[in-house]
């Protein structure tokens, strides 16, 4: 692509409230004008997309700040993340501390002389010094439409907590988690079977043309203070968090699902082992007759759970100690009868 050009892919229309609005396809092109020198700090695959279009616009990254390499696999080799691998690619100079408060830290950050930084996933808390250290400041990419959802997994809980529309949100970070003055800002619905890893690499793509368009007016945005009384919170993922039991009413179970993955999963115990859930549908959102757990139907690709309220028709599951398959492979494998109890 020519330098200086964009492809905008994503339906985006800025509305009063300067939200964006996803509404239909198009394709827009013009030019580029507003190019800095860009400190991009971010570490998972999710950060990826942003970074490619920083480089596509021409700005200048001159560093590239991410995680050190994680021990990885069963023979526990040291693994780059994905932001160091697309950096690589782009022979983008990678940095990679163990620590960020320290002098020595805050020298190097200082001495790339950016314009900004901009943090996506990074996965680390910046210090207040390296916040200050370039002329405009910190710009964040949450994914999350602020103040909702203020935390390290918006994406999981949006999906858990049943909502029908999140979005994506840059921001002026300052000091405090996730409650810098927002920039922009884009909606997308939820859909109804789409899962955490599926909506998060949707959000990444809608992120990265969110940030684009931010920095190309960074000087002419006027930022919006949050409402702190609207603010809810999205914890950082725990492995408890994933276990549930039969009690639970069958939609937020199915919720749970698709929104703790791939970590931690949503799982129980049946057997003395145990069974996570990789795949079920809510068939009936009414209370029954049958207890929690009871086994409705147990039949070729069919099994059907009781749950507190509802029934949950489950298509993909996995027991402890073998692979994750449907059904049908499961059956085969268990004797279960309706009428037992799935504990």
């Amino acid at each position: 692509m020519e330098q200086g050009l964009r492809i905008f892919e994503l339906p985006l229309r800025v509305l009063a409230s300067g939200v964006l609005w996803v509404s239909r396809p198009f394709v827009i092109m013009r030019p580029h004008f507003n190019l800095m020198k860009i400190v991009f700090m971010g570490t998972p695959q999710a950060a990826v997309p942003s970074l490619e279009r920083l480089v596509a616009d021409g700005h200048e990254i001159v560093a590239v700040y991410t995680q050190p390499d994680r021990p990885s696999g069963r023979g526990h080799t040291l693994a780059a993340s994905p932001v160091k691998e697309a950096a690589l690619q782009f022979g983008l100079q990678v940095v990679q501390p163990s620590k960020l408060r320290t002098d020595e830290a805050l020298v190097e950050f200082e001495n790339f002389g950016a314009d900004l930084s901009v943090l996506v996933a990074y996965g680390r808390i910046l210090p207040d010094a390296f916040l200050a250290a370039y002329p405009k400041g910190c710009v964040n990419v949450h994914f999350s439409l602020l103040p909702r959802f203020r935390g390290a997994a918006p994406v999981n809980w949006a999906i858990v907590n049943g909502e029908s529309v999140t979005g994506v949100t840059t921001m002026q970070m300052d000091s405090g988690l996730d409650t810098g003055d927002i920039l922009l800002q884009a909606e997308t619905g939820i859909g109804s079977e789409e899962n955490s890893i599926d909506l998060m690499g949707r959000l990444s793509v809608l992120g990265a043309e969110l940030l684009s368009m931010t920095l190309d007016d960074l000087d002419g945005i006027v930022p919006r203070e949050q409402d702190d009384t609207m603010a809810t919170f999205a914890p950082i993922l725990k492995k408890e968090d994933g276990r549930f039991d039969w009690n639970l009413p069958a939609a937020s179970i199915e919720r749970r699902i698709r929104g703790f993955q791939p970590f931690p999963t949503t799982y129980t115990t049946f057997r003395g082992k145990r069974l996570t859930l990789w795949r079920a549908n809510v068939i009936w959102d009414h209370a029954g007759a049958a207890s929690p757990g009871t086994v409705l139907e147990a039949k070729g690709d069919t099994l059907i759970v009781a749950c507190g309220e509802g029934l949950l028709r489950i298509s993909e599951l996995q027991i402890e100690g073998r692979k994750r398959v449907g059904v049908r492979d499961f059956l085969n494998g268990v004797n279960l009868q309706t009428g037992d109890q799935c504990v």
